[in-house]
């Protein structure tokens, strides 16, 4: 049974998270105190439910019994009872602006002077789960639809099974990709915006990848980062990441990140590896 306890921030995306979930398969229960956690995970287990894939969130709704999360994760561990943590990550900004949005309150709202100071105390409360995370996803700049992207490719196939890793293009200018383990910074290469029969396209278009391409500080570039990844992703695995987030980043996202993420994407599932990619702001202006 790939067992999935999805935790992070409040406002984070969690919801959707887990509506995503259901639709490739997963049971779901919303709101479970941690103490409950090894309760129901011997229950879906019993034959009766014949459950393979299931997911709880457990988060700072549940006030003090919160606090038992990582008694309860240490119970799994010693119980034998495999898991793993999904967390849900936004930055302060977007949390605040979503909660003014969605007009709603804020759990530990009444705790502290006001939103910001809420936002800022669940963060430092959950920076040590945070820690322990399987899978991080960072929503604070992703579209329900990307979101739904990144929990497909998590998890439609086995979640047992070899680390998933995450190709990921993005603009500098609409921020940085918070969730990466690794971020390569591509602006020192020749950029296609400056041609004007390129500047409209993508780095998906096949003129775009070729200008990018054909130089030789891409050459080498390329050649150097592919031989670093393949020597990393081995020692990732043997450390037991489940999952590894690699970002590529241009000055808007939309050029020669776009071309440099696909390529490794390429190299990769051509390696074998379970891997997905996604360019963030390839259609923002």
């Amino acid at each position: 049974m790939d067992f999935i306890i999805v935790t992070g921030l409040s406002g984070a995306g969690k919801s959707r998270a887990v509506h995503a979930m259901e639709d490739i398969g997963f049971y779901c229960m919303d709101n479970v105190p941690p103490k409950l956690i090894p309760t129901f995970y011997d229950l879906c287990t019993q034959a009766k439910m014949n459950l393979s894939r299931v997911a709880v969130v457990t988060d700072i709704r549940g006030g003090e019994m919160f606090s038992n999360l990582f008694e309860t994760l240490e119970q799994l561990r010693i119980e034998k009872k495999p898991y793993k943590i999904l967390y849900l990550d936004a930055s302060n900004t977007v949390l605040i602006n979503r909660f003014k949005e969605t007009r709603r309150k804020h759990p530990l709202a009444g705790n502290t002077a006001g939103l910001e100071e809420a936002v800022k105390l669940e963060r430092k409360v959950l920076r040590p789960v945070q820690e322990l995370a399987d899978y991080v996803i960072d929503t604070s700049l992703l579209s329900p639809a990307q979101l739904k992207e990144r929990i497909s490719t998590l998890f439609l196939g086995d979640a047992t099974s070899a680390m998933q890793i995450h190709c990921m293009s993005f603009g500098f200018k609409f921020g940085m990709a918070t969730e990466a383990d690794l971020v390569f910074d591509v602006r020192c290469l020749p950029n296609p915006y400056y041609v004007e029969e390129l500047r409209h396209k993508t780095g998906l278009d096949a003129p775009v990848r070729e200008y990018v391409l054909k130089w030789d500080q891409t050459k080498g570039f390329i050649t150097r980062l592919l031989n670093l990844i393949d020597y990393m992703i081995p020692l990732y695995c043997d450390e037991g990441k489940s999952q590894l987030v690699i970002a590529i980043g241009c000055t808007g996202g939309h050029h020669r990140s776009v071309t440099i993420a696909q390529l490794l994407y390429e190299h990769l599932i051509e390696k074998g590896y379970r891997a997905s990619v996604n360019h963030r702001d390839i259609h923002k202006n």
